[in-house]
């Protein structure tokens, strides 16, 4: 498309989120990228302007950089849809589903996608005993995380079971339910999806090596000390078979768009894991789906345009019968 084509496009950023500071950073990356390519494109904070201003100033789509909650949960979407708006990414029903770790594994569960096991434990209901048995039942280390959070916020890796009454209740501090999973030692990679239905694809895998295995927010995006191997160096068959898989998982969920799958391959037997879906992945400097989409050619600004391309509605409303 002719950039000009797109009409008044606001790139949604910062939020309400726990990922505010990180939308931020996504969202000031794609302003300026898509500004390069002849976009009008302006930014637009829903935690400072209500989102009806959309359609009052004539914005014509939208460009989904808000992470987390009230902006990857399907609630920023129904409301687009009600506006009319096409935006970038999942739909309403899709977002709910992922930005929910544990209700993504039931999905993929289902369908026979390998996740690891997991307990949910939900805030006022656990007691001493249901959380000292999580370890008797997943072993340890085991990972501790609130269910609906991104970029890490509230992940903690627990080697102890001194250590899970305090992992459990500050999770339980950010979300009221906590998912409690099995630890999978091996390669952390990463895969991103850009498409919808049939022409989803898989771009590169990237392999994640952080600083003593702690990919957290800090080595996420504040340091340079995380290595992240693209090509991954994985056998060319054990990243044929990521893609693959990774691209069945977002199908499944009934993505479009745009997505990244996250996989911990177990160092013993070679089986890859899904941990969890990103239906508003990062656009950082540190950013994963801009680095694969690198290795293939694309730049960050044509992927920022290549994107915006998709924006697109859930529901296409009626015109009245005369």
């Amino acid at each position: 498309m002719n950039p000009k084509d797109f009409g008044k496009v606001a790139v949604l950023m910062g939020g309400h989120s726990a990922e505010r500071e990180v939308s931020l950073m996504s969202g000031g990356g794609v302003l300026q990228a898509l500004q390069s390519k002849g976009v009008d494109a302006h930014a637009f904070d829903p935690a400072e302007r209500e989102l009806s201003e959309l359609k009052r100033e004539g914005f014509q789509r939208c460009f989904i950089a808000l992470h987390g909650r009230f902006g990857e949960d399907g609630t920023v979407q129904g409301a687009l849809e009600l506006l009319g708006i096409p935006y970038t990414g999942s739909g309403v029903m899709a977002s709910a589903i992922s930005i929910d770790k544990v209700m993504t594994k039931r999905v993929w569960l289902a369908e026979g996608i390998p996740t690891p096991r997991y307990t949910l434990l939900r805030r006022g209901s656990y007691d001493a005993a249901q959380v000292a048995g999580v370890p008797a039942d997943l072993g340890l280390p085991v990972i501790v995380k609130p269910a609906r959070e991104g970029s890490s916020i509230g992940v903690a890796k627990v080697g102890a079971l001194a250590d899970m009454q305090a992992a459990v209740d500050a999770s339980a501090a950010l979300d009221a339910d906590v998912l409690c999973e099995q630890f999978v030692a091996g390669d952390e990679v990463t895969c991103p999806i850009p498409g919808t239905g049939e022409d989803a694809r898989a771009l590169p895998v990237i392999r994640i090596v952080a600083p003593a295995g702690n990919y957290d927010y800090q080595n996420k995006y504040f340091t340079d000390d995380t290595q992240y191997l693209v090509p991954c160096g994985l056998p060319a068959g054990e990243e044929a078979a990521i893609r693959e898989l990774v691209v069945k998982a977002y199908r499944v969920l009934g993505c479009r768009g745009w997505g990244r799958i996250d996989v911990m391959i177990d160092a013993a037997t070679r089986k890859p894991y899904l941990l969890e879906i990103n239906t508003s992945p990062g656009m950082t400097g540190h950013s994963l789906v801009p680095m694969s989409a690198r290795a293939s050619g694309i730049s960050y600004e044509d992927l920022c345009l290549q994107l915006l391309a998709t924006a697109a509605l859930d529901q296409v409303k009626e015109t009245a019968q005369s």
